[in-house]
C-alpha cells in the first residue's frame, strides 16, 4: 500500500512538473513567436516574408522600401538606398539593427497564432514612417562615399529627439549584395551600422568630460593657467601636444586641444572622480534608441597609472566611444545639462501593432550629465572653439559649438572626429562625425559634418 502511495506521489510531481513546463512553454511560444519567426534559421519570414510587407517611408513621405507584386522594391535613387541601407536594411537580415530585421513581423503581419497564414487582404502589415530625411542621409553618404571614408556619421534634434540624418560606411545597394572576400577589407564591417554599434577611441572630444569634472571638482578650474611647452613628462612617461601652447586657461585649451592642460587635470581628479563623471556623461552605460541598444561606451582606469589615467582624460587609453551617445552628449551641453533621447521611428500604421514595433516616448528625457552652469560654460568653450579657431565660415550661416578631436589607433592611424551641435534656435542639431584613419578630424570629419549639417538644417527648417 505505501508503494502504491509512494509511486502515486510520485507520478502527481511527474506530472505536474510536465504541465508546469508545457505551460511555461507555450507562455513563451505566445510571447516571444515573433521573434522566434524571424530568426535567420526561418527561411519563410527571413527571406521571403518582405514579399508582402508593409512600406517605410522617410519624414516627408518618400518611399523607402515597398512591395510590389511579391518583390521588395527600394528608392529609385541609388545614393538614398544606399544610405539608407543600415536604417532600411535590405532582403536579409544581416544587418540585425535594420528595420527589416527588428521589426520584420510587424512589417509583415505575422500572426501569433497562424503566423504568415492569413491572406493578404486580412494580414494587419504595418506601414512604418521614419523621422530621418532621405536627402540629408544622400548627401552626407555621397561626401564620405566619395572621399573612400569609412565611419559614421549622425545628426539628430536635441530638442524633440528625431533623428534627421544617420550614415554608416560601407554600405552597398541593397539591390546588390557585396560578397565578403577574405583579404579585402574594402567591405570589413559592412554589415555593422557605426551609427548604432561601433564604439571608437573619442580623442579630444572626451575632453569634454574632464573639463566638465574639473568645473565641478576644482575651485577656480576655469580660470587656472597651465604651461604647455609641447610635452611633459607624467608618470614617467612623456604626454605630448601637437605644438607649445604656452601658458592658457581652460577656454584656450579646449580651443587649442592642448593635451597637457587636460592630463593634468585628470591626474588631479584621480580615477575615481574621473570615472564618476564618464558614468554620469554615458559612459560603461546601456543606451536604448527604439529597440536598438547602442554599443557600450567604455571608460576604464581601474588599473591605469598615472600616466595612462592622463591620457585617459585627453580620450586615449583604452577610451571607446559610440558615435550616438556623443551626440547626446552634446544635446546635454545644449539642454543645460540634461540629454533628449533620440529616436528613429516616428509612425506606425496598422490595425494590430501589439509590440511588434516600438514607439518611443518622442522627446523623453536622459538623466542630467552635468549641472546646468556647467553645461553653459562648456557651450561657451566649443562656441568659442569654433568661432576663433575653425572659423564661423566652416558651417555657413550655421551657429555652431563643437569640438574635434584626432585619436591614435593601431598602426599608426589616427580616427577623426567632430561633435557639437547647432545653437540657432530654430535649427536644434546635435551632430557627432568620426572617420576610421581619417587623420585629424578637422580635415576629415568636419567637412562631413558641414554637409550632414547643411541638409539636415534644410529638412528642419524647410528651406
Amino acid at each position: 500500500m505505501k508503494k502504491i502511495l509512494n509511486r502515486s506521489i510520485l507520478t502527481w510531481v511527474l506530472a505536474s512538473v510536465f504541465f508546469i513546463g508545457l505551460g511555461y512553454f507555450t507562455i513563451n511560444l505566445i510571447i516571444h513567436s515573433s521573434e522566434w519567426a524571424q530568426k535567420p534559421f526561418n527561411k519563410h519570414i527571413s527571406v521571403t516574408g518582405l514579399a508582402q510587407a508593409g512600406d517605410i517611408y522617410d519624414r516627408n513621405g518618400n518611399i523607402l522600401a515597398t512591395s510590389v507584386d511579391g518583390e521588395r522594391i527600394y528608392n529609385e535613387d541609388y545614393s538614398v538606398r544606399t544610405a539608407l541601407l543600415h536604417t532600411v536594411g535590405d532582403d536579409s537580415t544581416n544587418i540585425s539593427t535594420a528595420v527589416q530585421s527588428i521589426y520584420r513581423t510587424g512589417l509583415t503581419g505575422y500572426n501569433y497564432v497562424l503566423g504568415l497564414g492569413l491572406p493578404d487582404s486580412f494580414r494587419s502589415s504595418s506601414d512604418i514612417t521614419l523621422t530621418l530625411d532621405a536627402n540629408a542621409c544622400a548627401q552626407t553618404y555621397n561626401a564620405m562615399a566619395e572621399n573612400g571614408y569609412k565611419g559614421a556619421a549622425v545628426v539628430y534634434n536635441y530638442k524633440t529627439g528625431e533623428v534627421i540624418c544617420k550614415v554608416s560606411t560601407p554600405s552597398y545597394d541593397p539591390y546588390d549584395p557585396v560578397e565578403i572576400v577574405d583579404g579585402d577589407d574594402t567591405y570589413e564591417g559592412v554589415y555593422l551600422d557605426h551609427v548604432i554599434s561601433s564604439t571608437y577611441p573619442p580623442g579630444s572630444t572626451f575632453k569634454l568630460v574632464t573639463a566638465a569634472a574639473a568645473l565641478e571638482n576644482i575651485d577656480g578650474a576655469e580660470s587656472r593657467l597651465l604651461q604647455c611647452e609641447g610635452s611633459k613628462i607624467i608618470g614617467g612617461e612623456y604626454v605630448t601636444c601637437v605644438e607649445p601652447h604656452g601658458e592658457i586657461d581652460m577656454k584656450e585649451a579646449m580651443a587649442c586641444s592642448c593635451n597637457i592642460y587636460f592630463a593634468e587635470l585628470a591626474v588631479e581628479l584621480g580615477p575615481d572622480v574621473m570615472t564618476r563623471y564618464a558614468e554620469k556623461f554615458g559612459f560603461n552605460q546601456a543606451i536604448e534608441v527604439d529597440d536598438n541598444q547602442l554599443a557600450v561606451s567604455k571608460y576604464d582606469v581601474s588599473k591605469a597609472d598615472e600616466a595612462a589615467l592622463a591620457w585617459s582624460g585627453v580620450g586615449q587609453y583604452t577610451d571607446m566611444a559610440n558615435p550616438l551617445h556623443m551626440a547626446m552628449v552634446c544635446s546635454a551641453v545644449a539642454n543645460g545639462g540634461t540629454p533628449t533621447v533620440p529616436y528613429m521611428i516616428d509612425d506606425v500604421s496598422s490595425f494590430f501593432n501589439f509590440k511588434n514595433i516600438k514607439i518611443s516616448d518622442k522627446g523623453s528625457i536622459g538623466e542630467p550629465m552635468m549641472k546646468s552652469s556647467t553645461a553653459n560654460k562648456l557651450s561657451d568653450m566649443m562656441r568659442y572653439t569654433v568661432s576663433n579657431h575653425y572659423g564661423d565660415s566652416t558651417f555657413g550661416d550655421l551657429h555652431v559649438a563643437a569640438k574635434t578631436g584626432t585619436a591614435e589607433v593601431a598602426d599608426g592611424e589616427e580616427d577623426g572626429w567632430i561633435v557639437g551641435y547647432v545653437t540657432d534656435e530654430d535649427c536644434p542639431l546635435a551632430f557627432a562625425v568620426c572617420i576610421e584613419h581619417g587623420g585629424f578630424g578637422i580635415s576629415s570629419a568636419v567637412p562631413i559634418a558641414n554637409v550632414a549639417l547643411a541638409a539636415s538644417a534644410v529638412a528642419v527648417r524647410g528651406y
